[in-house]
């Protein structure tokens, strides 16, 4: 059996990490993976993605780094994600991993209009969810964490939006038949996400936003954090009864 691929694109801060793991811990529980079905690759570190047809699929992590730095590990995994929409690999990536999509498939990333986005957003579902495999079991709308300074701001040319925020309209993208990204984290929790609000805060406040209303305001995102679930279940990593 092939395994899935976690591309690890960096490093949870490691105060959070010391106490609630990391990247691709929480990606394989999201996902209802066991740790004999994954393998990781650190592309930070400068580690080998295998070929495409090693793997059965493959998700992206987020970063503390910036799309728009064009570092050369990060310039030659969006090489090896074109590959891999050419070979139709089932791809889900998460805020820094949903950028880098973009970007490879031709979009722009910079920095979203009006500062970061942090804390528990209200997502809305576009009409174009609505036939979608894996958008389209979605309620209308629906809660998810959110820490990011960048974002897509125009899309590739094949990409369609399923989702959208207050602050940014490109929450949820469909690159593909099997490609899909969030700018949102399915695989935060609440502890997570306050977690990172407790690191930012300095940064928040000079920037003009309230802390601690973004920390009273987190909340569980049950639908947000079963996506990665029905990812795998959809491209059959898991049983259908998972």
């Amino acid at each position: 059996m092939k395994p899935v691929l976690i591309i690890r694109t960096g490093r949870a801060p490691d105060n959070i990490r010391g106490r609630h793991g990391d990247f691709p811990h929480w990606f394989r529980l999201g996902a209802q993976l066991q740790s004999w079905q994954i393998s990781i690759v650190d592309v930070a570190a400068g580690e080998t993605l295998p070929p495409p047809h090693k793997v059965a699929g493959a998700m992206i992590t987020g970063s503390a780094a910036m799309v728009t730095e064009r570092l050369a590990w990060s310039e030659r995994t969006a090489g090896w994600i074109r590959n891999a929409m050419d070979a139709e690999l089932p791809l889900f990536g998460v805020c820094y991993g949903h950028q880098l999509m973009a970007h490879a498939l031709g979009g722009r990333v910079d920095y979203l209009p009006g500062g970061r986005e942090i804390g528990t957003q209200p997502i809305e579902l576009l009409d174009t969810a609505a036939t979608d495999l894996l958008a389209g079991t979605l309620p209308p709308s629906f809660r998810a964490h959110t820490t990011h300074e960048q974002s897509v701001l125009e899309l590739p040319r094949s990409s369609s939006v399923l989702a959208r925020s207050a602050r940014d309209p490109h929450q949820l993208l469909r690159h593909g038949p099997h490609a899909i990204s969030t700018q949102f984290h399915p695989e935060f929790n609440a502890e997570v996400m306050r977690a990172y609000i407790r690191r930012k805060h300095v940064d928040m406040q000079r920037e003009g936003a309230d802390p601690r209303q973004a920390f009273v305001g987190v909340a569980a995102t049950p639908v947000a954090r079963r996506l990665l679930r029905q990812f795998a279940r959809l491209h059959e990593w898991i049983p259908a009864s998972v």
